[in-house]
């Protein structure tokens, strides 16, 4: 969709209730405790809101121009564009445009809220001057572009006066990501940050957007996150060809049952998904039925010319095959499968945990679950040796030292580790860990602890 002339407020002080009034809005990132990439295939996920957050203050200005500063370590923190530029362009042709200007690779998270918010729901605006603040680390894999994403919607949301129910809202952040930004990502990290509660696992199934009842961390467990220091991309090469090999391997089970070439094209056009097998998601075959039914059918490896000429296309629009690429499919698709499995225990045994008369071994049980996601990141090629060397120095410490479960966490490739702990001798430990990298690698690295509420619950509308 191209940004109109409609959706340009040409008198820049209509509707504005006090152009001199900043307008303030916060979001806090998330920790990926369970679930990372298997969210774009509709697994279960578990998500903690940290106690990081990004704020972004508006103010309604005279004229068209869009300036926008941070206060974080950017290499240029100072954006400018005028809004005629945009006029008449698409969301990627407008994100490509942003993006070629001084300090564009951050503001497109920013302006592409406004150009969301006016192609799906009518926004009309003038020119803002804003300001970005946050203390959540990029590049770590806490969602720090969800943040921003959610806390510049809170500020346009209050300064044009503006509802939009928080799912929806996540869904828009999400197009920002997808169509503007040019990152695939899944609809996790939108949800979470803005829906998260303090001191709670918030489970999500993105099928596509489906929150459940926020389950509280029980008084014996604790989750921490250590920065490896290695710089993580959602948008990177890595975990766009997981998510495109994960959706090609679907095509191929949609082909054994049934499902033409037609259906997949139009489904991968409209977006609507449920009235294909499983609903349109790997998330839905059980562990015990892809086992049996369609691994072996899944070819370890395809070339993207031999998959489209064999079966088309895939159902994703947010992600492209490449004919001369070679796309690893039995991998990408087990590991949701499998981590939606792992999931499932997880949350029952998390559920049960407080009244457990043997929570020692459900902590040993739950940490088994995830290392096993951690290993099920490797199988697909998004580990990365810093991140292993983190787990690998955890597990030494074990159970013993209240040690139970890590896993690399997001979209992999580097990242935050995430690690559970008990309440005792675990949080010292996880700290020595943390003191240790920090020694290693000379980086100052980010060591996350603590927990706060979501963008939906800390920001009001009016």
């Amino acid at each position: 969709m191209a940004l109109e002339n409609n959706s340009i407020n040409h008198n820049p002080e209509s509707g504005i209730r006090n152009p001199e009034l900043p307008f303030s809005a916060i979001s806090p990132g998330r920790l990926d405790v369970m679930g990372g990439i298997a969210d774009y295939s509709g697994s279960l996920l578990l998500q903690m809101p940290i106690l990081e957050t990004t704020r972004v203050k508006l103010t309604r200005r005279e004229g068209r121009i869009f300036s926008v500063d941070t206060d974080t370590d950017e290499l240029h923190q100072h954006f400018e564009i005028h809004i005629d530029e945009l006029l008449g362009l698409d969301y990627s042709t407008a994100g490509i445009l942003i993006r070629s200007k001084l300090a564009g690779n951050w503001a497109v998270y920013i302006i592409g809220c406004y150009l969301v918010l006016a192609h799906e729901k009518g926004l009309v605006f003038g020119g803002d001057d804003l300001f970005i603040s946050s203390n959540i680390p990029s590049g770590k894999g806490v969602s720090s572009s969800a943040a921003v994403e959610l806390a510049t919607m809170h500020a346009i949301l209050k300064a044009y006066e503006m509802y939009i129910e928080p799912l929806e809202l996540a869904v828009l952040a999400q197009k920002v990501e997808n169509l503007v930004v040019g990152a695939a990502c899944g609809l996790m990290d939108q949800l979470s940050v803005s829906l998260g509660r303090k001191d709670h696992l918030l489970p999500i199934v993105c099928q596509p957007h489906q929150v459940m009842e926020a389950i509280k961390i029980p008084e014996g467990i604790k989750f921490f996150g250590i920065d490896s220091g290695v710089r993580h991309a959602v948008s990177g090469t890595s975990y766009g060809d997981v998510r495109t090999a994960a959706f090609m391997a679907f095509s191929i089970i949609l082909k054994k049952m049934g499902t033409s070439k037609r259906v997949i094209e139009e489904a991968r056009g409209s977006g609507q998904w449920s009235h294909l097998p499983y609903k349109g998601y790997l998330g839905n075959i059980s562990l015990e039925e892809f086992n049996k039914e369609y691994s072996a059918l899944i070819p370890e490896t395809i070339k993207g010319l031999e998959f489209i000429n064999s079966f088309g296309n895939s159902i994703d629009k947010v992600t492209d095959i490449v004919p001369d690429k070679v796309y690893s499919l039995r991998s990408a698709a087990a590991h949701p499968v499998k981590e939606n499995d792992r999931i499932q225990r997880f949350r029952s045994l998390l559920k049960k945990f407080q009244d457990s008369n043997q929570q020692k071994a459900d902590l040993i049980e739950m940490g088994a679950l995830m290392y096993g996601s951690h290993e099920g990141y490797s199988s697909v090629g998004l580990g990365e040796p810093v991140t292993e060397m983190i787990v690998d120095k955890l597990k030494e410490k074990g159970i013993s030292e209240g040690i139970f479960g890590a896993r690399i966490s997001g979209g992999g490739s580097g990242g935050t580790v995430v690690v559970m702990t008990d309440a005792e001798k675990g949080v010292e430990s996880v700290k020595a860990i943390y003191q240790y990298m920090l020694k290693q690698t000379g980086m100052a690295l980010y060591f996350f602890s603590g927990s706060s509420d979501g963008a939906h619950y800390v920001n009001t509308l009016f």
